[in-house]
């Protein structure tokens, strides 16, 4: 087990290094550079090369790339995630400060998916090829085609058009008022987790059928048990495994 874990762990730590390895020398491949932003974007090309060069040697972008990347790497490890060329503050204090909102939505989006895709796929399993199943697939399909921010847009505007609704502008922390909280973050956590619950539907569906074809629910189905006890009791609680 010791072994496993440390070999996990070993390509945990490859990765981690192969993507910012990645990510580092994609940025440096872009077009253009940090200077032109700097200098005050379409009207960079007003300025001068040894403007350009001057931006370059303060941001360190004149030193050879292994340099950069190391000390770029360093200044992660430590914390330093460089300052905010819009705000001039730095960039970990702004990070942190919206984490908690971030798990918030993610948490609730990934609640809002389960409450959809978990029924629907089961129902789907259980009943293969009946029109209920091939209304689940479709609509799996149609949750995973729809892009999120036309899905978010569309509630704002036919929300306010017919509903009069306007979401708060004003975040409002959890502890300090749930419903105010809840009200917020409900509408775009039901937007995310619709798109969510579409792959989660079509993976559920998948393992309900392959737990279903098992020889110990074919003696549940024989001993006579209702479809909500097969299903639900037996065949989910394996199935749930990779869904999970």
């Amino acid at each position: 087990m010791q072994r496993y874990l440390a070999q996990r762990l070993l390509l945990v730590l490859t990765t981690l290094f192969g993507v910012t390895v990645l990510v580092f020398a994609i940025l440096r491949l872009i077009p253009g550079g940090v200077e032109s932003v700097i200098l005050g974007g379409d009207q960079a090309a007003a300025a001068s090369p040894e403007q350009f060069a001057a931006v370059r040697r303060a941001l360190g972008l004149d030193r050879p790339l292994p340099v950069q990347y190391v000390d770029w790497l360093a200044g992660v490890l430590r914390g330093d995630l460089g300052q905010s060329f819009i705000s001039k503050r730095p960039i970990a204090p702004d990070i942190t400060a919206r984490i908690p909102v971030t798990f918030e939505l993610g948490l609730l989006a990934m609640l809002v998916s389960l409450c959809i895709a978990l029924p629907v796929g089961v129902l789907a399993a259980i009943r293969q090829d009946s029109p209920a199943d091939y209304a689940a697939r479709s609509l799996a399909v149609a949750l995973l085609s729809i892009p999120g921010f036309w899905l978010g847009t569309l509630v704002i505007t036919f929300g306010a058009r017919w509903f009069g609704y306007a979401p708060p502008l004003t975040y409002v922390r959890l502890s300090d008022d749930p419903l105010r909280n809840l009200q917020m973050l409900l509408p775009p956590a039901i937007i995310l987790g619709a798109g969510l619950s579409g792959t989660v539907m079509r993976l559920t569906r998948a393992q309900m059928l392959e737990v279903l074809r098992q020889d110990y629910v074919r003696t549940a189905w024989a001993k006579g048990l209702p479809e909500r006890a097969v299903g639900w009791r037996h065949a989910l609680r394996n199935a749930a495994l990779p869904v999970v």
